[in-house]
């Protein structure tokens, strides 16, 4: 079973007269903020799940053709063709690409990093916000989950304060709360709790999804309160998409006759819909209770029905919205590997593969992330989180 770190998110551009494409911008601005903290699944996972052995390959995207069009050609543990969500925001923000990945730094480095105009990687594909998600069952009993993310955060952040002279303990919980955290996570957790019951094997099981979703959002609330006393201030988060239009859920609503009016899951759709507005009021909740603390949220549900109505209506250009570019049959049922023919016109297709976003649907989306007027992102965008993180 592929990584399923995200479910895809698809957007429409800024109505801006003019605004660099993310690549330009990241060679010429200033960052905008000191440093970006990056937390959550394989949407955003720039190489981590690459150093844990226990991981399996369907948990890795350490293979060809995953990073044919990132600028080295080759794979770098990012689940895309190119460059992801986390890459585009950085872009935007004013650094190179996303923030380099924990695991791949010695422990020195992490420190340096910290302090730097920077930032760190945490996410790690599959994870989510139970720490049961992502386990033996879809990646070989390794993950670094949502709660061992934010922990190795907290101690580098600790671990830094003890280090200064009292005098000095400030210096890192300014640049922290000047610094934009940035998640995106929640989609594997409705993959697996959907997949377990449109298993003909567990019809009869006992459901409540009611209380599942507040499980869900109590833990995100938590991992908000933790990142919050480390020092962070500045959170841009994005809900999980419509889950059930990624390739491999279209084909669970065929095989189950569980389809929307999308051709999608239905049932796992619900879940993300509701799950977006818990998620909402959990921040707003937050922002009240925590002093000083300010979000962004992206409702990508409202993100995805949009482009999916005018999937061909310029600056869209997207003829695919269901096939994915890498992987056999309709639903990219062999998953993405060298051995599967590869789709030649890759900005045309939202999906790379079965779970996940072309680099061109990820650079709409950290686009409409930045700069959107109130219709997807509430209650401000990124742009507008950060400006007061300048000097």
């Amino acid at each position: 079973m592929a990584s399923r770190g995200g479910a895809f998110v698809l957007l429409v551009l800024c109505s801006l007269p003019v605004l660099l494409a993310p690549q330009a911008a990241g060679a010429t601005m200033k960052p905008l903020v000191p440093a970006m903290f990056v937390f959550g699944d394989s949407l955003v996972d720039v190489g981590n799940n690459n150093h844990l052995r226990k991981c399996n390959d369907s948990c890795k995207a350490n293979h060809r053709p995953y990073g044919v069009d990132y600028p080295s050609h080759s794979p770098t543990g990012r689940f895309s063709n190119g460059y992801n969500m986390a890459d585009q925001l950085a872009q935007l923000l004013g650094f190179a690409e996303s923030p380099p990945p924990l695991l791949s730094l010695t422990n020195a480095a992490r420190l340096g990093r910290l302090k730097s105009t920077c930032g760190i990687n945490f996410a790690s594909g599959g994870s989510g916000l139970l720490p049961t998600t992502g386990g033996a069952s879809v990646c070989g009993g390794e993950v670094v989950s949502m709660a061992e993310q934010v922990g190795n955060f907290t101690r580098l952040v600790r671990t830094w304060e003890r280090q200064k002279r009292r005098r000095q303990a400030a210096e890192a919980a300014r640049l922290v709360s000047r610094s934009l955290v940035f998640i995106s996570v929640g989609s594997n957790d409705l993959f697996e709790y959907s997949d377990f019951f449109a298993d003909p094997r567990n019809r009869n099981a006992s459901r409540n999804d009611a209380a599942f979703l507040q499980g869900l959002v109590a833990f995100y609330a938590a991992y908000v309160k933790d990142l919050y006393a480390a020092g962070a201030t500045k959170f841009s988060v994005v809900s999980p998409s419509l889950v059930g239009c990624c390739p491999s859920q279209r084909k669970v609503a065929r095989d189950s006759h569980d389809l929307d009016e999308l051709g999608c899951l239905r049932a796992a759709n619900n879940l993300s819909g509701q799950l977006y507005l818990m998620i909402g009021s959990m921040l707003r909740n937050l922002s009240q209770e925590l002093p000083g603390m300010k979000y962004s949220l992206g409702d990508a549900i409202g993100m995805a029905r949009w482009i999916f109505a005018h999937a061909r209506r310029p600056p869209n250009k997207f003829s695919s919205i269901g096939r994915p570019c890498c992987g056999s049959g309709d639903f990219g049922e062999t998953g993405c590997s060298s051995n599967v023919e590869l789709c030649q016109n890759r900005s045309s297709f939202f999906f790379w593969d079965r779970f996940h976003p072309t680099e061109a649907v990820s650079a709409l989306t950290s686009i409409q992330l930045f700069c959107d007027n109130g219709t997807f992102v509430h209650p401000i965008n990124v742009q507008q989180l950060v400006a007061s993180s300048r000097p």
